[in-house]
């Protein structure tokens, strides 16, 4: 039986980067690699998502009740088409963890959240208590239900592939949804995405105003790098959840994560620990921060932030 993976994609007509690292997950379960795309316009899409490296097989649903990818409609999908698969592979970000949990309901399995590592076909790694422990799960179920997350797995290629592309005719719509989408709210940016970015440079409680993070923002700009922050730079309203990088925010792995003004609490570095160069600067020499950085910088960051941005605009 072949392992199905849904996708996940940006407003723009772009898989997400995490959608192929779900992929790269999958072809480590040697068995034949299906993906599935909802939606709506889905032409575009559709014709990149076929040329996904490793993927056999696209499957395509598109209807207006797919639009933003709700949960209710879509679950419903995959459980019409989970006879024909041992595997389901969702992504670890907002999508997957509306759908999946819906799903394993439906299909009454167990599913396997935030899966890091997959040893064998029934055996896989997720983090616990905030990314300090990794346990490792086997499971039982006949159908094994998975969310991957991408900072783990290596991105397939976007091209490569040459999947056949099948439509699915049958939809089961239900005339009556629990729920509706209303309303999406976007904050623009010229920026990369957070969870994609190269690199990240993030702020922390100690940025002490919103308007500080303009000095971080000259960084990134230098850079090209996307702007994080702490949860309690959320919490003190400096700059919306959208910017959260942790346990409760957003998990990246960029090659260069610089983390400013951040003190280190594990909710933020179960975010961040899969960086591949961490850089901290701050005025606490005991910030447990520095423990899991490659470089560090003990000082005033209102010092040391305009002097690292001219040395930037030197080079």
């Amino acid at each position: 039986m072949a392992v199905l993976v849904l996708l996940s994609y940006e407003k723009g007509d772009k898989i997400r980067p995490i959608s192929r690292s779900a992929i790269a997950a999958a072809t480590q379960l040697d068995t034949e690699v299906h993906a599935l795309l909802v939606g709506e316009n889905l032409e575009i899409l559709s014709q990149k998502a076929s040329q996904l490296n490793g993927v056999q097989k696209l499957l395509v649903a598109e209807h207006s009740a797919y639009a933003h990818m709700p949960a209710e409609p879509v679950a419903n999908l995959i459980a019409s088409i989970a006879e024909s698969y041992e595997f389901i592979i969702a992504p670890a970000n907002a999508e997957g963890k509306d759908i999946l949990p819906r799903l394993a309901g439906l299909l009454d399995v167990q599913p396997i959240s935030d899966v890091v590592e997959i040893i064998d076909t029934s055996t896989f790694v997720r983090p616990i208590y905030a990314g300090s422990i990794l346990a490792t799960v086997a499971s039982k179920d006949a159908k094994k239900l998975l969310s991957v997350r991408g900072t783990t797995f290596e991105a397939v290629a976007e091209t490569g592939g040459s999947a056949v592309v099948e439509k699915i005719e049958n939809l089961p719509l239900s005339e009556k949804q629990l729920s509706i989408f209303k309303e999406l709210k976007l904050s623009q940016s010229d920026r990369p995405e957070l969870e994609g970015a190269r690199v990240v440079v993030s702020g922390g409680r100690g940025m002490q105003s919103a308007e500080n993070f303009v000095l971080l923002e000259k960084i990134a700009d230098q850079l090209e790098g996307a702007i994080g922050a702490s949860r309690a730079a959320v919490d003190a309203g400096f700059v919306s959840n959208d910017f959260q990088v942790g346990q409760t925010g957003k998990i990246v792995a960029p090659e260069l994560y610089i983390a400013v003004a951040i003190s280190g609490a594990i909710q933020h570095l179960a975010g961040m620990k899969d960086s591949k160069i961490v850089v901290s600067i701050n005025k606490d020499p005991e910030a447990p921060m520095f423990k899991v950085s490659d470089y560090g910088i003990v000082g005033d960051l209102f010092e040391i932030l305009p002097q690292l941005e001219a040395a930037l605009k030197a080079r």
